[in-house]
Order: C-alpha cells, then structure tokens, then sequence
C-alpha cells in the first residue's frame, strides 16, 4: 500500500490576501492620522479665568502654591493630602526635570466656559483637562483654583489680561 503525500505548503493566495490586508490596514492608520479623518476633537473653548501657580515642597510634606511673584503661599497641600494634586503635579515635574527646566516656573490652571478645568505646564507644553479624572479629582483642583483667586489677589480680568499680554508676538 502506498500513501501518496503532497507537501504543498500553506495556499499562496491566502498569504498574498493576508499581506495585502495589513498593508491596506496600515496605510489607512497613516492617511487618518495624516489628515484627521475619522478623528473626534473638541473646538477650544472660552476660557474664563487663568492661574498661574508655582509649587514648592515644604519641609513637612505639604506642597505650597504661590501665586507668580507672591511671597506667600497662597494655598497649602496638607502632608499627605490631596493624592491626586500631588501625582498630576509629580508627572509635570518629572517632565521638566527630563528636559531640564527650571522647578521654580508656574503652571497654568485655566477655567473654561464648558465647566472644564485643565493644567498646562507652559514650558513643555503638556496639559491635562481634570475632569477627565472624575468628580472628586476635579474637585481637588477647583478648591486650589478658587482658594488661589481673586480672594488671593488676583482678579479674573487682571489674569487674563496678563496671559493675553504674555502671548503676544
């Protein structure tokens, strides 16, 4: 008795269509991503109010906020508290100290018209809109932004016609 064997190999076509597909696939990621189809975006909104606020770490654990050119710390982060503040403003540190940049420089709080808030550290660029963090995370951010306020020294109008005046060529 003998068994015929055919050793023919995995079918050509099926290879030929599956390297085909990944090609199709990859070129298409490539075409959306180059040119926006098919992406979500939000429009910029209004923006209501800005803070500029540096940190400093306090011998006791706390984290202190000062406005720009304050003294004073507008606002203190009690040792232990407020686990959130600590790990967004951890991330923009470790930025700056990856490139370089000088601890001392403010981050930027900005109130929107939409009800968002975000975090922008100006000199890398990065931004965080907090309320994709939830309610809680939201609110830690909202009590340092109103306890910073014009309550602080700092009047809306006044912020905004600074940062307007920064951002001018």
């Amino acid at each position: 008795m003998s068994a015929r064997h055919h050793d023919r190999g995995f079918p050509r076509i099926v290879l030929v269509a599956s390297g085909a597909l990944v090609m199709l696939a990859i070129l298409g990621a490539l075409l959306a991503r180059g040119t926006g189809i098919g992406t979500t975006s939000m429009p910029p909104g209004t923006r209501l109010e800005v803070r500029d606020l540096r940190f400093e770490d306090r011998q006791d654990g706390g984290i202190a906020a000062y406005l720009p050119h304050a003294a004073r710390a507008a606002y203190v982060i009690a040792p232990g508290g407020d686990g959130f503040v600590r790990g967004v403003l951890r991330g923009l540190a470790r930025e700056r100290k990856r490139r370089g940049i000088a601890r001392t420089l403010p981050y930027r709080l900005e109130r929107w018209a939409d009800g968002r808030l975000t975090i922008t550290d100006p000199s890398t660029g990065r931004s965080a809109d907090l309320g994709a963090f939830g309610p809680a995370n939201y609110g830690a951010f909202r009590e340092l932004f109103h306890a910073t306020g014009p309550a602080a020294g700092v009047s809306a109008s006044a912020a905004l016609a600074a940062t307007a005046a920064r951002s001018e060529p």
